[in-house]
C-alpha cells in the first residue's frame, strides 16, 4: 500500500468535491473583481504606507492615526463585497473540511479505528493544546 499514492488520490478526490469547486470559482470571481481588487491594493498602499511612517523616528501621530482611519474604511468595503463574502464562506468551508481530514488521520495514527473513529465537536479554545484534540495548530 502506498500511502503516498493514496495521499494523491484523496488530493484528487477534494479537487472534485462541491466545497473545493466552490472556492475554485469564488477565487476566480475575486480575481475578476476590478473594484475589489483596486480595493485590496488600496488597503495593501495604506499598510505600507503606515509602516513606513511607524518606521520613522519622528513619526507623525496625526499621519498613523489617518492611515488608521482609512485601512478601516477600506478593509471594511472589502469585507463587504459580495465576491469577498463568497470567498470567506467557500474557504471556511474548506477549512473545515481539512480540518475533519486532519482530525480522523490524527485519531488513526493514535490507534482509533479509521473506519469508526469521530471527532468531537470543537468546544472554543482556550489558548492551551497540551490538553485539546482540536488539532487547530
Amino acid at each position: 500500500m502506498d500511502l503516498i499514492q493514496m495521499a494523491r488520490e484523496l488530493g484528487a478526490a477534494i479537487q472534485q468535491d462541491e466545497r473545493y469547486l466552490a472556492l475554485a470559482k469564488a477565487n476566480a470571481a475575486n480575481e475578476a473583481d476590478e473594484e475589489l481588487n483596486n480595493l485590496i491594493g488600496e488597503v495593501q498602499m495604506i499598510q505600507t504606507s503606515y509602516q513606513n511612517e511607524a518606521g520613522k523616528e519622528d513619526a507623525d501621530n496625526e499621519k498613523l492615526e489617518a492611515f488608521d482611519k482609512r485601512f478601516s474604511e477600506v478593509y471594511n468595503k472589502v469585507m463587504t463585497n459580495t465576491n469577498m463574502q463568497t470567498f470567506q464562506e467557500a474557504r471556511q468551508a474548506i477549512d473545515d473540511l481539512m480540518k475533519e481530514i486532519t482530525g480522523i488521520l490524527g485519531l488513526c495514527i493514535r490507534g482509533e479505528d479509521p473506519a469508526t473513529c469521530v471527532l468531537e465537536p470543537e468546544q472554543g479554545c482556550e489558548g492551551g493544546c497540551s490538553s485539546c484534540d482540536s488539532h487547530c495548530e
